[in-house]
C-alpha cells in the first residue's frame, strides 16, 4: 500500500512537470525599463533615439524553445529624440504619422537556427514587422534568456520567471514610407533597431 501511494505521488509530480508547458511573459514593464533604440546615421548628420512604450507577450516553452510565438508592440508616441523640434517631426504625418499610426509591431511567426546553451536560446526569427501602416516579412537574430524564478530578484513581491530578449536589427525607411523624399547624405535610409526588453510570468 506504501508502494501504490509512493508510486501515485511520484506519477503526479511528473504529471505536473509535463503540463508545466509554454509560459507566457508578459513585456509591459511596470519599471518603464523596457525600450527599444533607433538610429540613422547618414554621412552629413546622425540622429538617434529611443522609444519607452513598449507592450507585448511572448509564448516560451523553456523545454521547447522553437516553438516560441508573440507579439512585441511599441507605442509610436513614444519615440523621443533630444531636439523638440526634430521630435515634433518624427511624430509629424511625413515620418511616423504617430496620430493615424500608434503602433509600431513586430508578430513573430517561425523560429529558424535554434541554438539552446544552457538559460540562452539564439535564433533567427521570421516575423511582420508593421510601422506607418505598412507590413513586411523581416528575420531578425534573437537572443533570449530564460531565468527562471528571477521575477522577485528585479523589484517587487511577486514570484515568477523573467524571459529577457535582446535584438539588433535594420530596417530601410523607404520600405515604410517614412520621409522617402528625405535627401539620404542629411537622412539615413537604413534605421538601426535595438531591443533590450524583459517580460515577466509571475506566479500566484
Amino acid at each position: 500500500m506504501k508502494t501504490t501511494a509512493l508510486n501515485l505521488i511520484a506519477l503526479v509530480g511528473l504529471s505536473g512537470v509535463a503540463l508545466a508547458g509554454p509560459l507566457t511573459f508578459d513585456f509591459k514593464d511596470p519599471k518603464g525599463v523596457n525600450n527599444a533604440t533607433f538610429t540613422l546615421d547618414a554621412p552629413l548628420e546622425a540622429i538617434s533615439g529611443s522609444a519607452n512604450g513598449v507592450s507585448g507577450t511572448v509564448t516560451f516553452d523553456p523545454a521547447n524553445p522553437a516553438a516560441t510565438k508573440g507579439k512585441i508592440v511599441v507605442a509610436a508616441s513614444s519615440l523621443h529624440v533630444p531636439n523638440p523640434v526634430m521630435k515634433d517631426h518624427l511624430h509629424g504625418a511625413q515620418w511616423m504619422d504617430v496620430a493615424k499610426h500608434p503602433e509600431i509591431v513586430f508578430e513573430a511567426k517561425e523560429m529558424k537556427n535554434v541554438r539552446t546553451d544552457g538559460d540562452v536560446t539564439t535564433a533567427d526569427v521570421v516575423g511582420t514587422f508593421t510601422a506607418k501602416g505598412v507590413s513586411k516579412e523581416i528575420t531578425v537574430p534573437v537572443r533570449f534568456t530564460y531565468l527562471k524564478d528571477r521575477l522577485a530578484a528585479r523589484g517587487g513581491n511577486q514570484q515568477g520567471d523573467l524571459l529577457v530578449l535582446r535584438s539588433n536589427f535594420t530596417i530601410k525607411r523607404t520600405d515604410f514610407g517614412i520621409n522617402p523624399g528625405a535627401p539620404q547624405d542629411k537622412v539615413a535610409n537604413e534605421i538601426v533597431i535595438g531591443l533590450s526588453i524583459a517580460g515577466a510570468a509571475p506566479r500566484p
